[in-house]
């Protein structure tokens, strides 16, 4: 359940918004699944994480990813746990580029958005939360907040992950 409350001061205009995502609070806090890694969890179908695995490649999965930009974004990752692209082998290269392809024309299908943000987040410092290597695929649509939210630290998910992952996986069969 989200709730929004605002404030409007219109003696000095200021207008301030919360948005409050119950459900996120546990995770910020640092109270994630007690697993290794949770890319590798999803790759062993452990029951301590969320599955929102939409497509399994020979050495690659394409996932949701659990707290969105937006509907449909998607993250690819190697089944193997490695760290950095530096360590990714040329077959797991030729894989990352046809699943990007195959992403976007299947995002095309279902949701049309006017443009993508692709790309890794190295490091900590680079912004990856998950240690794990992982591509993003990232929706962009002319009328989403944008910068707003991903720099204040909320976003607006406006469509739960599970509808998101009924609609997807059946293109990815």
């Amino acid at each position: 359940m989200n709730i929004c409350s605002s404030v409007v001061n219109k003696k000095n205009m200021i207008i301030k918004k919360n948005l409050f995502t119950p459900n996120k609070l546990s995770y910020v806090r640092g109270n994630k699944p007690k697993v290794d890694c949770i890319l590798c969890s999803v790759v062993k179908k452990d029951k301590k994480v969320d599955n929102l695995v939409v497509f399994e490649g020979k050495k690659l999965f394409v996932t949701l990813n659990l707290y969105p930009y937006n509907p449909g974004h998607l993250m690819i990752f190697p089944k193997r746990h490695i760290e950095h692209i530096k360590k990714l082998q040329r077959n797991e290269w030729n894989e990352l580029y046809d699943l990007q392809l195959k992403c976007i024309n299947i995002l095309d299908k279902v949701y049309q958005p006017q443009g993508y943000n692709l790309g890794f987040n190295i490091g900590k410092s680079g912004g990856a939360s998950i240690p794990h290597i992982h591509f993003h695929i990232i929706p962009r649509y002319l009328n989403e907040i944008g910068i707003v939210e991903i720099m204040s630290d909320a976003r607006l998910i406006v469509e739960n992950p599970n509808d998101t992952l009924k609609k997807l996986k059946k293109y990815f069969k």
